[in-house]
């Protein structure tokens, strides 16, 4: 019988990786709260309307990447390829929008039929922050600041650089466009076949290319910056301003353009060249006419979405997770002879004396040497032995696995502020 296994470019996260996944998602809920956003938690799977008429129907994500089926209903359904629309149909639906503020954020797993690679999945993972009712550069700052703090507290600051471009008002991108093609049009024999194909239906994306040949042509393009109008003009002057009072580096980059057909004003992307070719750990922008475009009334509205998948592959190639969270387990309880009753008992005392000890009872039987043997496998720093003489006795046998320190006898009533002096003194 042929064994089953998983779908291409949707991966299995197992045991040993999920801590590393824990931390970051921690770091960043603990961050967002401290900056008063609440989370938001909606559907995998929208109306495939939705993402077309928010994403655009000639993007390469409706085109090429989605997952879209049927239901039994012959309802069009896909499954969410990005968090932005379906976090505006969820306020929009219950009323969050209107006349109001939200700093909202969400997590989850996204969906997009593409190559899979090195941090890019079929199924990969999010975070996305989202605010809606404020339209001034302020809340575009405060975005990058906050995620600037993410990064000093994650200890990937000198890794990530923050590229910032304005896209303009949609009249003023549509005379941009306009030159754009014109000029593209005269060197269409030097572009690649995906540049050409893009030309008439999204040229924009074409300035995304990574095709050296269509770079150098790009170097002779009009510029975006020359068709922005004053309004559009102001508010990113006043953002570098604001980013440049809050500390936070950044670089312009007037070829920066989203895939998504929403953004408009400021754009934005956090890159990375520590994960071999450049490639965005978290991007975002300004999208205020999302909201009206999907039904509801004009709402300012910018956000930002981080890959999880990239990230935890940032920070172990910066070797900056701590020890305490590579480290799974910090205490091994063996058990030896007729004492499991007393295990069970002591290691629930323990946990309600210690509620941050991460402690393991050894369960399934099983000579001295064999449970020592599981515990030197196990991430844990110290064993706790619990044989018929130490129950006899009141007290515990404490070995050291990760030191060259001599075992201890200690009385089980002492146990509990042995263990924290190891653990909290160490910060573990």
């Amino acid at each position: 019988m042929k064994k089953m296994q998983s779908i291409r470019g949707m991966n299995d996260l197992l045991p040993d990786e999920s801590p590393v996944w824990q931390y970051l998602e921690r770091s960043v809920a603990d961050l967002l709260a401290r900056y008063g956003y609440r989370e938001i938690r909606f559907p995998v799977i929208e109306s495939t309307d939705l993402f077309k008429r928010s994403i655009g129907e000639v993007t390469d994500i409706v085109e090429k990447e989605m997952y879209t089926f049927n239901d039994r209903n012959g309802e069009s359904l896909t499954l969410r390829p990005e968090g932005t629309a379906g976090c505006v149909r969820a306020c929009e639906q219950h009323g969050l929008l209107y006349n109001q503020t939200q700093r909202l954020w969400y997590q989850g797993p996204m969906f997009r039929y593409e190559r899979p690679q090195k941090g890019r999945l079929r199924q990969f993972h999010q975070i996305g922050v989202e605010v809606f009712g404020l339209n001034g550069p302020d809340i575009d700052a405060e975005l990058l600041a906050m995620t600037w703090r993410l990064w000093q507290q994650l200890g990937i600051d000198q890794q990530v650089i923050l590229q910032i471009n304005s896209l303009g008002t949609m009249a003023s991108r549509a005379l941009y466009r306009d030159a754009l093609v014109e000029y593209l049009t005269r060197h269409k024999d030097s572009l690649d076949e995906d540049s050409q194909r893009r030309l008439h239906s999204n040229p924009m994306r074409i300035l995304d290319s990574k095709n050296p040949a269509v770079q150098a042509v790009l170097d002779g393009a009009p510029v975006l910056d020359d068709f922005l109008d004053e309004e559009s003009l102001s508010h990113f002057r006043q953002l570098q301003a604001l980013l440049n009072q809050a500390g936070v580096p950044y670089q312009i980059n007037n070829r920066l353009v989203r895939g998504l057909d929403y953004y408009g004003k400021t754009v934005f992307e956090w890159v990375t060249d520590a994960l071999g070719a450049q490639g965005a750990v978290c991007a975002g922008g300004r999208y205020d006419g999302l909201v009206e475009q999907l039904g509801g009334k004009h709402t300012p509205a910018v956000g930002f979405a981080m890959g999880l998948e990239r990230l935890v592959l940032l920070l172990d190639a910066a070797g900056v997770v701590p020890d305490s969270i590579a480290r799974q387990l910090d205490v091994y309880l063996v058990a030896v002879g007729d004492v499991q009753g007393k295990a069970i008992q002591l290691g629930e005392e323990l946990r309600s004396q210690f509620p941050q000890l991460r402690l393991l009872n050894h369960c399934g039987g099983g000579g001295f040497k064999t449970q020592m043997k599981r515990a030197d496998k196990s991430s844990a720093l110290v064993a706790l032995i619990l044989g018929e003489d130490e129950v006899a006795n009141d007290c515990v046998t404490v070995k050291f696995l990760r030191e060259d320190r001599p075992q201890e006898s200690i009385a089980i009533d002492s146990a509990v502020v042995f263990l924290k002096r190891i653990f909290l003194v160490n910060g573990s």
